[in-house]
């Protein structure tokens, strides 16, 4: 069964940064997606940056392009989200999800197939 797990959430001061982890388990999939998304109260789930399981190739949201980074570990078993420069309007719950396919990015929600738990990020002073 597939495993996903987010850690690394938390409080942090505008400005400041968080690097989010996403294990990934259970699967053995040639191709997929990993994506980072993130859902504040009151709004819908949005996509934030994916990567290509295969390749290892990024994509960004815009509001996050500049300031946000996806990696994964020379293993792929985890990968990782670098938040800098980060905003109260970066507040949110964050996600992990794995996309049963790679032929072109995504950072549609409904297009993944598995969820991790979220992590708690909030940005305040």
């Amino acid at each position: 069964q597939v495993q996903l797990v987010e850690s690394g959430g938390g409080l942090v001061q505008p400005g400041g940064s968080l690097r989010l982890s996403c294990a990934a388990s259970g699967f053995t999939l040639d191709y997929y997606t990993i994506g980072w998304f993130r859902q504040a109260p009151g709004k819908e789930r949005e996509g934030v940056s994916c990567t290509n399981g295969t390749d290892g190739s990024t994509y960004y949201a815009d509001s996050v392009k500049g300031r946000f980074t996806i990696s994964r570990d020379n293993a792929k078993t985890t990968v990782y989200l670098q938040m800098n420069s980060l905003k109260p309007e970066d507040t949110a719950v964050y996600y992990c999800a794995l996309r049963r396919a790679n032929w072109y990015y995504s950072l549609r929600a409904n297009d993944y197939d598995y969820w991790g738990q979220g992590t708690q990020v909030t940005v305040s002073s």
